[in-house]
Order: C-alpha cells, then structure tokens, then sequence
C-alpha cells in the first residue's frame, strides 16, 4: 500500500555506532532491497509495528510488522531474543505465484513484492501461500494488505517508518545479489526447529545473538487453539463435492447399463452445485468482484478451481437436461461432466497444500476431499431414486470405510509426527476438539456403513445422507480448525552469528 499522504516518518538522532539504515545507491541488475534485521540490537519495543501502522492506516489489529519473542535454555543459564519481522520480498514470491487475480507485483528495479488494493477480491488464498504469515486480512476493508517497504518513501530517498521508527537501528535496508543469495540459502542446512529453504527463498538476512541456547524456541509455540473455520468455504467444498459424487455415480450406472431414473438425481444434484458455488462467494472480502478469481488459471490453483467448477456447473446442466428430456449422448456429456468435477475437487485440495498449514500440506487432502464427494454421491443418488439400493448400499458401505481408514491413517501420522505443527494439530483433535473428532467417526460408521446395509425405502436412505453430510461438514470444520500455521519465527531461527532466512 502506498504511504497515506502528509503522515511524516517517525525519525531518531543518529548515533555515532549506529550501522547505515540505507544504502547510498539503487539496485543493480541482478540484485533488490532485502531487510536485515539485527536480533543483537532489538529490545522489543514494538517502535517499528507502532511506526508501521501510523504510516500505513492500519487498525491496531492489524500488524504489518510485528515483533516475536524467542527464548532458550534452562533456569539459570537462559536467554531471551526479539526477531522484528515484515515482508521478506521474496525472491520467489508464493503470495504472487498463488494469487488468482494477480494482485502482486515484484518490482523489476527494487525488487519489492507490492500489493494492489484496487485489484484484490479479499479471498485470503495468499494468507495461506505465503510460508511467513505476511499478508494480513483487514475485514474492514475486505482485501489483504502487507508491508511494500514503504515505497512511496523509496521513491523519495526516505528510509520505511519501520527503519525511521526503530531506536537501536536494529533494522535497515541493505542490498542484495539474488544470484549470491540464492546459492547461499541453498547450501543452508537449517536448525533445530527450522525447515530447509523453500521454493520462496525470503531475502531478510537476521544476525542473531551469539550464546543462544541450542533449544530456542518461539515463546508460547506450545499454546495452540482452534482456528478460524471458514464456514463459508466448509459448506462450499463440501456440497460441491456432493454434487460431483452424485453426477459421477449417475454415469457409472449409465456406464454400467443399470436399469436408473437418473434424471431427478441430476436435477437435484445441480441445484446442489449451483447452491455450493454461490455460497463461495461469502468467503470473499469484495464478492462484486468475483469474476476476477478466473485471471490467473495458469499458475493459481484457486484460478484453477474455479474455472474447473465453472466448467463443470455447464456441462452439467446439459447433462441434466439431456436425461430430463431423454436426449442422446448423455453418456458422453455425463463423462465430460464427471471428469470436470474430479478435476474441480481436485484442484480444491490442491489449494490446500501450502507450507504455512503443514496437516494441509500432503496428498491425504486431495484423496481425502475425493473420498468426500465418493462416500456422499452414491446416498444422494440412492435417496432421489436413481437405482435400486441393492446396488448402491455396498458401494456407500465401502467408499465410507475407505474415508474412515484414510482419517485413522492421517491421525496416526500427525501423532508420529516430529513436527511442532503437526503435534499442535494432533493435540488440538486429541483435546479440545476431541468430541468433534470422535463425533465424525462415530457418524461416518452409521450414515456411511450400518444405515446403507440395514435400511430399506427412501426415508431410511434421506437418513443415511443426513448422518453422513453432517459427519464430512463437521470433518471439513476440523480440517480448516485444527491446522495449526506455521510460527512465523519458526523460518528464520537458526543458532551462531548469522541466520540465513530460509
């Protein structure tokens, strides 16, 4: 965001040891501005998120900057440091590559990854894909904004508010050789706590305290609570997963030569998309401008989701018209319609892996959204009458089981997991959403497996859906509120003089 106008930088006299808070000239070809924040300077006074907020009209919720604490060691012998973090203007920005109105801009001379307010819809996909936690929602406004390194200021040989602000000149902005820095996050190893480079390669270089105690670690890493669940996009996945699992039912039996009436169950199943995916919209900070969501398919899985589901919205109302008038070629558009609703929950998963949510980030999601719409479809189809039960009750049994398998599966892997995050999540569903936990499985069992097998006649079928629907929604809730993000020091923490932010 661009400075407000007539807000002046938050100044300091200069010390005679103070380091230089800018360089003296541009960036060169093959090189940008990165921040380098000195942790044996910064005393966590919080000048820089204060300067930050005042420059850019941000609420006091809403922190740009922000300042975290680490601490090691054992009593007596321990130590305390502040790491002062913003934008890392990546070299390889994530919340440019994942944004699906191409909102982001890496300025060609500064390097600096800028964001356009009158562009962004607010669909908070880069709250996710950035590894650092930067971009933050401003529900006020309805769009995402993050720190640009003041670059109204820039433009004026003026210092960011945060450089201004800080009364240790504990950060300044310096130059770098992306080619020197690229080898360099290469050849790091990491440390205790920290992962390995990332496709992102952050530019911020952190000197940190020399004696740090091998086990620092963020201060209050351990305390973990339920996230946000995203109502709007668990209803959304969800019922666009049921719809697809119905419609590809539907043309299996076709497929099958099975005696159907399947041209009630489209209907049904469309109305259900259609009510899915303009629900979606909610989830949006300025949803007048959803269309935009459509720019970027060639790199945004989000842009990819929604231009599959559009697609798939299409074809399937030819399908549904086609066996509601019992029109040739159905088979053909149904397996047009199945594969776009396939591809569609596919890319929904994909969203989904990001290394800022690490129980998101494996291929158990996408199979695990896929198995949503595979247990669903064929109690929705059974409940409108599609086929007869015999033929759907042992294919809703076994799709359920498998769903039941793969969530045992996961939870084991989350308890046998090294990972800070993933023992959060684990301990997250092990207590305080334990109830949720056990509810689902106990739900998916009875609506999933014993009710398909034992009953008989439609109500007993509109039961099994309802049981099941309610456990997937309430496993979608536990997905989006038990993923525990990744500590936003957790990148940079790294034990000797100088730390590589990887």
């Amino acid at each position: 965001m661009t400075p407000r106008s007539g807000v002046p930088a938050i100044t300091r006299r200069r010390e005679p040891d103070d380091p230089p808070r800018m360089p003296s000239r541009l960036p060169g070809p093959g090189e940008q501005y990165r921040f380098h924040v000195d942790m044996r300077r910064c005393i966590g006074c919080k000048c820089c998120v204060v300067a930050c907020n005042e420059q850019n009209g941000n609420p006091a919720a809403i922190n740009w900057r922000r300042v975290a604490e680490v601490e090691g060691g054992w009593y007596p012998q321990t130590a305390r440091a502040y790491l002062s973090m913003g934008c890392n203007h990546c070299v390889n920005p994530t919340c440019l590559e994942g944004c699906p109105v191409d909102a982001y801009t890496k300025d060609p001379i500064t390097g600096i990854v800028r964001h356009n307010a009158n562009t962004c819809i607010g669909c908070q996909y880069c709250t996710w894909t950035c590894s650092y936690g930067v971009p933050q929602y401003n529900p006020e406004r309805g769009i995402v904004g993050k720190c640009d390194m003041c670059y109204g200021q820039l433009q004026h040989g003026q210092p960011p508010a945060c450089v201004s602000a800080c009364p240790q000149a504990a950060i300044q902005v310096e130059i770098v050789n992306i080619s020197a820095w690229r080898t360099a996050v290469a050849a790091s190893t990491g440390g205790h706590g920290v992962p390995i480079a990332d496709a992102s390669i952050s530019t911020t270089r952190v000197t940190m305290p020399d004696g740090l105690p091998p086990d620092v670690r963020p201060v209050g890493v351990g305390e973990i609570a339920p996230q946000h669940a995203h109502w709007s996009l668990v209803m959304m996945t969800v019922l666009t997963q049921l719809s697809v699992g119905t419609f590809v039912t539907i043309w299996l039996l076709q497929l099958l030569a099975v005696e159907t009436r399947p041209s009630v169950a489209a209907l049904g199943s469309l109305l259900v998309a259609i009510v899915a995916l303009n629900g979606a919209t909610l989830h949006l900070g300025r949803p007048i401008h959803a269309y935009r969501a459509l720019r970027m398919w060639r790199r945004s899985w989000l842009s990819r989701e929604v231009l599959l589901f559009t697609a798939f919205a299409a074809v399937a109302s030819a399908y549904a018209a086609l066996l509601w008038f019992d029109r040739p070629g159905a088979t053909i558009v149904g397996g047009l319609t199945a594969a776009l609703g396939i591809a569609g929950i596919t890319a929904s998963g994909c969203i989904y892996r990001v290394p800022s949510r690490p129980s998101w980030n494996t291929t158990l999601t996408p199979l695990q959204f896929n198995l949503t719409a595979a247990a669903l479809g064929p109690l929705l189809a059974a409940a409108l009458g599609a086929a007869r039960a015999s033929l759907l009750s042992p294919a809703a049994a076994l799709l359920t089981g498998a769903q039941l398998v793969v969530m045992a599966f996961a939870f084991l892997r989350l308890i046998a997991s090294s990972s800070v995050e993933l023992q959060g999540t684990a301990r997250l569903l092990s207590t305080t959403l334990r109830h949720q936990f056990i509810a689902r499985g106990v739900l998916l069992a009875i609506g999933g497996i014993v009710l398909p097998l034992v009953v008989t006649g439609a109500a007993g079928w509109w039961s099994a859906l309802a049981i099941t629907l309610a456990a997937e929604t309430l496993g979608r809730y536990l997905f989006f509120a038990s993923a525990v993000p990744r500590h936003l020091t957790a990148p940079y923490l790294r034990v000797g003089s100088e730390a590589v932010c990887v």
